[in-house]
């Protein structure tokens, strides 16, 4: 038997993978309400529901990146922050578009309990945005436009649905933000914080996504 003395190189993890690890494992990918959203076929009221939720939490302003920018607790972050923004601003307008076109927010038993809920999650976001860790906002910025990919499905599912036009996406490419969390993520107190961050993030989204599930259950929706 021949035996290679070649030795594999492997590229060491760096803060991004270990985020998109993290994704893949509790994000918005891995709920079971989402692919009910986007597997074909899901009550209107679903997707008007989902759409008025995301809108809840993620269409006040300044927002979380801008609070996050505001705050400027990692300065080296503030050039990828930036253009985050502006690609999240364009989301935001898509969001707003959809709301109105959805129509009013289905009837649906316990809405004081998921109103409190929704207020909850948006006060967690606006509470991590302003983290003075450096780095976990950072990362909870990294998270939430990793997780977007799943939750622009929804709402292109909804914009499906209703005749809205679906926008292209204006934010930067995959590649430029895994180089820009990588970096900021080097030193192990700083990945250690963007993912603390990041785990944050995924917790309100799965959130989210458990709230609407148990809202559409209550609607007999599911």
């Amino acid at each position: 038997m021949m035996i290679s003395n070649a030795v594999t190189q492997i590229e060491p993890s760096s803060a991004w993978d270990a985020l998109v690890r993290l994704g893949a494992a509790d994000g918005s990918a891995a709920h079971p309400h989402i692919h009910r959203l986007i597997g074909g076929g899901p009550a209107q009221r679903n997707l008007s529901d989902a759409v008025h939720a995301i809108c809840a939490i993620h269409c006040h302003h300044p927002g979380m990146i801008a609070d996050v920018l505001a705050h400027a607790v990692h300065p080296e972050a503030t050039g990828w922050l930036t253009v985050v923004a502006a690609g999240f601003a364009d989301e935001r307008a898509y969001l707003a578009q959809l709301t109105a076109a959805v129509g009013p927010l289905p009837s649906t038993p316990g809405q004081a309990e998921s109103e409190s809920a929704l207020v909850g999650e948006r006060h967690a976001l606006e509470m991590l945005a302003r983290s003075e860790r450096t780095g976990c906002a950072t990362g909870a910025v990294a998270a939430l436009i990793h997780d977007w990919a799943s939750v622009r499905r929804v709402l292109d599912a909804a914009a499906d649905r209703f005749g809205v036009q679906t926008p292209l996406s204006t934010f930067p490419p995959a590649s430029e933000t895994a180089a820009a969390i990588a970096r900021l993520g080097a030193s192990p107190g700083r990945e250690r914080a963007i993912l603390f961050g990041a785990q944050q993030l995924f917790a309100q989204h799965r959130g989210l996504w458990s709230l609407l599930e148990a809202r559409s259950s209550a609607r007999g929706d599911l």
